[in-house]
């Protein structure tokens, strides 16, 4: 079962099972952000009905979920809400969505005892603002004052910086408690920036397809700050074969959290992936500036070393991997008027199962 199965990430991880001997997919999912109808379309395309099976609800209802975490063996939980700037403008909706939908899924898989693999993705932000970190200025980005800085590792003290973060935050120490308490085999993910094709990326969450189909598109892009804030990006292919890698090493990785995104050797700042995606598509970004948004962290980069180590698992696409998967997914779904092609649907409180 996947939660958020029709989303950027859910669609990728749904589409590396079907067809695989012996695998059924449940996808669970409200249908609630733009275009992830397109995904499911797609999803289906490429499954018959035996091996796939869509549940349209939502995970703050625990009723739903309940009826779709039945018999599964393996639950892989990514609904989530996923801006930082959403969480600010309605906090409780964040909560509800992120904390209390992640307990509705958790209680779903320890009530079924099944005891089931249980793999839950949080975030990077729940390292808050990472002042700890000394940073220089160093061209057009910022860089770590240690020569030695390998990235942010585990150990990275917990301070919640936003709504999103306190939500994340919480749902990942839940899933954690519930592999201590109750015995459930769960793996962690904290991630850094996916990237990849099926991420219809706006300006609040996937800045890295928004920076794209903007440049496609030919609109001005908002930089928020000076641009010079490093991210570590992960092509989203990268991220399933580690998920993969931690379900297949279990006996080793059950309980655990780890850090997860590109390294060091995969850093870049904003002002560096708008060249890159000038270079990629041919196009002339048009930017703009703004004041910087609170709580940004001006340098993040995820230490994978301890989930390498524990799964023998290595990013292996590069940037421009990621920018051409990206740019190929937009102009096989482009309209006229350049902008992503998206269905819209019905509000989350008009479909089944919705809270």
């Amino acid at each position: 079962m996947i939660t958020g199965g029709a989303g950027f990430i859910g669609s990728n991880l749904a589409a590396s099972m079907i067809g695989a001997p012996g695998v059924r997919v449940r996808i669970l999912d409200n249908l609630s952000r733009k275009g992830v109808v397109k995904n499911l379309q797609w999803l289906e395309s490429k499954a018959g009905k035996e091996n796939l099976e869509v549940v349209i609800g939502d995970v703050r209802n625990p009723d739903v979920v309940k009826r779709a975490a039945a018999g599964a063996a393996e639950i892989y939980h990514l609904a989530a809400q996923v801006a930082v700037t959403s969480s600010v403008v309605n906090p409780v909706e964040d909560f509800d969505v992120n904390a209390r939908g992640t307990l509705n899924v958790l209680e779903a898989a320890r009530l079924s005892g099944m005891k089931p693999f249980f793999f839950y993705t949080s975030t990077n932000k729940v390292y808050g603002s990472l002042s700890s970190v000394a940073i220089v200025e160093g061209g057009e980005s910022y860089r770590a004052q240690d020569p030695a800085f390998r990235g942010v590792n585990e150990s990275q003290r917990l301070d919640f910086h936003s709504p999103y973060g306190c939500s994340k935050g919480t749902a990942d120490q839940y899933v954690r408690d519930y592999a201590r308490i109750f015995g459930l085999p769960t793996v962690v993910f904290r991630m850094s920036c996916i990237a990849g094709p099926r991420q219809f990326g706006t300006e609040d969450q996937g800045w890295v397809a928004h920076f794209l189909y903007s440049a496609i598109a030919g609109r001005p892009i908002t930089i928020y700050g000076d641009g010079l804030q490093v991210r570590d990006v992960l092509h989203v292919h990268d991220l399933i074969d580690a998920i993969h890698a931690a379900r297949k090493h279990l006996d080793i990785t059950a309980g655990k959290i780890y850090n997860l995104g590109g390294g060091v050797s995969r850093a870049y700042s904003v002002l560096q992936m708008l060249r890159a995606i000038e270079r990629c598509t041919g196009a002339v970004i048009r930017t703009r500036f703004d004041k910087l948004r609170p709580g940004d962290q001006p340098l993040y980069i995820s230490d994978t070393r301890n989930l390498e180590k524990d799964t023998g698992w290595s990013a292996r696409r590069r940037l421009r991997d990621v920018l051409d998967d990206i740019h190929a997914f937009a102009k096989e779904n482009q309209t006229e008027n350049g902008t992503l092609q998206s269905t819209n649907v019905p509000a989350i409180s008009a479909l089944e199962g919705a809270a």
